[in-house]
């Protein structure tokens, strides 16, 4: 079992040193696939209603875990032991590789910064749907600036620290679900009129899953940021303002941390929204707090990766330390 552990740690560091240097492919990803499969489920069973939805969210999300469970057990039952324990590491690695998208987030934040910088608004509207979903016609370049650190801030946790956190406590399939219940939530979980009803039972799962994986990034935030007091202040008095109740606490915290103002009015599929400004006092979003918040999106992941594995480590440890200390019978 301390093997178990130690090889999952080893596999995370790996995973995450592959997001670094790699990122994601243009073709070829295996969340892409998934994608794929979720939306032809979704042609042959899509109804304007909840049950349906619910079960799109079970047979893909829950589909997606029993495969990953199905093959961390075949690769446990390999033989001879150091080949096993290779192979469990060399999964691990895949698997959080494949579902952690921090170097992207950061690359194409930074890309939309260096046009709004170069002085070129319409190839920063041309790149920003690569970011997020809202209208990027509709945005000037301060609010494409605001638009790219809001979405930094909340991918920081869906992309990453959430990924881990479900890794640490659940291995592959951990990992796997997590993912797949976020990509559900992207595809069905927004209230359009196609998805009010079909897509809300994966937007309920993904605020599930997403909650402990935002709380930790708020307080990482915290620790990581240039302004700590700013941070945690941002988070308690306008954390729970926020619609979203995961979004909320990582928007806030690192609004406070950077000292900008976030919130505020947007357009977002095909609608306009008019949500509580986070840190109010702050100034707005000006376009070299894109970097900043690249900065500190990265300084919370790697402490993210830190925490989780030391706490899957110290549960084994202390798993492993009650086993010994059983009494015979």
């Amino acid at each position: 079992m301390r093997g178990e552990h130690a090889g999952y740690a080893c596999g995370a560091a790996l995973g995450f040193l592959g997001d670094l240097i790699a990122a994601d492919p243009r073709r070829g990803h295996p969340v892409a696939a998934f994608g794929r499969a979720a939306g032809a489920v979704e042609r042959r069973l899509w109804r304007d209603h909840r049950g349906y939805g619910a079960a799109h969210a079970v047979l893909c999300a829950g589909g997606a875990a029993a495969g990953a469970a199905l093959l961390q057990r075949a690769v446990r039952g390999t033989a001879p032991s150091l080949l096993r324990h290779g192979a469990q590491v060399a999964l691990t690695a895949a698997t959080v590789w494949a579902v952690l998208g921090g170097t992207s987030l950061g690359r194409e934040a930074r890309a939309i910064g260096g046009a709004l910088t170069a002085g070129d608004p319409d190839l920063a509207r041309e790149r920003l749907p690569h970011l997020c979903g809202r209208d990027p016609q509709a945005l000037d370049g301060p609010q494409m600036a605001r638009a790219v650190v809001e979405s930094v801030a909340e991918n920081t946790s869906d992309a990453v620290v959430g990924a881990l956190v479900w890794g640490a406590l659940g291995g592959v399939p951990g990992l796997v679900a997590f993912r797949a219940v976020n990509t559900l939530d992207a595809m069905v979980g927004h209230k359009s009129p196609r998805y009010r009803r079909f897509g809300w039972a994966s937007a309920r799962l993904d605020d599930l899953a997403g909650w402990p994986g935002s709380r930790l990034t708020a307080a990482l935030t915290v620790l990581a940021g240039p302004d700590r007091r700013g941070a945690l202040r941002a988070w308690r008095a306008d954390g729970g303002a926020h619609p979203s109740p995961n979004a909320g606490p990582v928007e806030a915290s690192f609004a406070g941390a950077l000292g900008v103002r976030l919130g505020g009015t947007l357009a977002y599929g095909g609608r306009v929204e008019h949500r509580p400004v986070l840190n109010g006092g702050a100034p707005p979003v000006g376009v070299p707090d894109i970097e900043r918040a690249v900065r500190l999106s990265r300084r919370v992941s790697v402490m993210a990766l830190a925490a989780t594995v030391a706490g899957r480590l110290v549960a084994g440890a202390l798993r492993h330390g009650s086993g010994n200390g059983r009494k015979p019978r």
